[in-house]
């Protein structure tokens, strides 16, 4: 599987476009002309600057709502290798709704059409899409929207009963996800909350400078094609992860001692940082096994949670970015190390 080589045509490279994308301009008459756009990574003066996801809608338990909670009505479109996605995944997995809430898995790579699904003898892990028997994630938006002109992203949260497209913004996935299906659950997983009312303000307060300057700061340290834009994205990186370590010496978790939707989002960056940010990406100051003690034992103590190993594929993790991001990884080997074995004992 390593030395399988996607297509040199550029426009793989649009989900981390920094401009809109229209199918318009996939089209063979301006495919030359607009290529140059396609290869926009980051802005003019460097700096990668993420799209805002487009479809927000929300499934409440309310009189009249367009997406109220049903068993079996929605569906994820997920990537193994996406941390956005992560999030999605190890929510589903520890309220326990992989019975009301079916799965697709993309392939690992990026190709000239986006996230591709594939057959698990073509990718192991993948699951195809057998709701809409697309061959790309591009063809549920078009579905949707045949004038889409936003970024294919993963993942997708999708009406089956509808046959539409509810919400791609993972923060808003997991938070429907962690109360919206409760009436279904046992009082186990119906108790379990990781957005509990009285810690929300700090929550947010967290995952405000968590998101931009750590989630999003990997990306746009890794993405930046200027040396001053780098530096601008990867010194308040570790400076945040001096900070995290720093409330990670004195609590087990993010806040107030309780594991949150926090820890989650927080999660899926850490356990990709020493085998995918700190050298594909640029991020090299220091690293999660050799500097940051609390932080490790921390991500163990969370992998380690009854569920949470399963949602963790180092192998479409470590693919998807040395052999998709070819603008930085042109030869597109990948290096063998996996980071820090979270499953030893935490002392």
């Amino acid at each position: 599987m390593l030395r399988r080589v996607f297509s040199h045509s550029p426009h793989f490279r649009l989900l981390y476009s920094s401009r809109p994308i229209s199918i318009r301009t996939m089209a063979s008459t301006t495919q030359q002309k607009d290529q140059t756009e396609i290869l926009k990574w980051a802005s003019k003066d460097g700096e990668f600057r993420r799209q805002q996801s487009v479809f927000r809608d929300q499934i409440v338990d309310e009189p009249g709502a367009k997406f109220t909670p049903e068993r079996d009505r929605y569906h994820l479109y997920v990537s193994l290798a996406c941390p956005w996605a992560h999030r999605t995944l190890i929510v589903r997995e520890l309220k326990g709704l992989q019975d009301l809430i079916t799965v697709s898995v993309v392939d690992y790579l990026l190709l000239d059409k986006g996230w591709k699904f594939s057959s698990p003898e073509e990718c192991p892990g993948a699951i195809p899409d057998n709701i809409n028997n697309s061959e790309y994630l591009r063809d549920l938006y078009f579905k949707v929207n045949p004038d889409y002109t936003g970024r294919f992203t993963v993942p997708v949260l999708w009406d089956k009963k509808l046959n539409t497209l509810v919400n791609n913004e993972s923060s808003e996935i997991i938070r429907m996800l962690n109360t919206a299906f409760d009436k279904f659950l046992p009082d186990d997983k119906k108790n379990i909350n990781y957005y509990p009312e009285n810690l929300r303000a700090e929550i947010d307060e967290l995952n405000e400078w968590v998101y931009d300057t750590v989630n999003n700061g990997v990306y746009k340290s890794g993405f930046a094609t200027t040396q001053q834009a780098y530096e601008n994205n990867v010194y308040p990186l570790f400076k945040s992860l001096d900070r995290i370590e720093g409330i990670l010496s004195k609590s087990d978790y993010l806040v107030a001692n309780t594991f949150t939707e926090a820890d989650i989002r927080l999660f899926t960056t850490i356990v990709r940082f020493d085998p995918v940010y700190h050298g594909h990406f640029k991020c090299n100051a220091k690293s999660i096994e050799k500097d940051y003690p609390h932080i490790l034992k921390w991500t163990r103590r969370i992998y380690q949670m009854p569920g949470i190993a399963e949602t963790v594929n180092m192998d479409h993790i470590k693919r998807h970015y040395y052999m998709s991001h070819r603008q930085i990884n042109p030869t597109q080997v990948v290096p063998i190390g996996t980071g820090p074995d979270l499953s030893l004992p935490i002392n």
